[in-house]
């Protein structure tokens, strides 16, 4: 057989394999209550969520507007998109983060969270 063919069939099995374990792990952490969260989206949104929150005035007088509410913060960072690119750069002591969520009336916004070791402090809200 052909060094080709050969190959293919290795990488095929390989990923028939990797399609196999993945979905075998995620059934047994969901089945435990466990969240399967390798990918760096994930990994970020997991430690801002485990953190007790701390709100700045900016955020605040978000809040008090009434086209957010903390549900739709709570949710963007449950299911939002952390923009890698303006984010993990040192900050007041701290890391900050921008997530890409969205509030209940479907409206894009933009969470700025500055993530310390002990908190998160979410410093403002935006419409985009």
């Amino acid at each position: 057989m052909k060094f080709q063919f050969r190959l293919a069939y290795y990488l095929f099995g390989l990923l028939l394999g990797g399609v196999f374990v993945m979905w075998f792990l995620k059934a047994k952490a969901s089945s435990r209550g466990v969240e399967f969260c390798y990918l760096p989206n994930c990994r970020v949104l997991k430690d801002l969520r485990s953190k007790s929150l701390e709100i700045d005035s900016l955020a605040k007088q978000s809040l008090n507007e009434k086209w957010v509410t903390m549900e739709d913060i709570k949710n963007s960072l449950t299911y939002g998109d952390v923009d890698f690119e303006k984010s993990n750069e040192p900050y007041r002591k701290g890391k900050i983060y921008l997530i890409e969520g969205k509030t209940s009336k479907n409206e894009d916004i933009t969470i700025t969270m500055v993530n310390y070791t002990n908190k998160v402090l979410l410093e403002k809200i935006e419409k985009k």
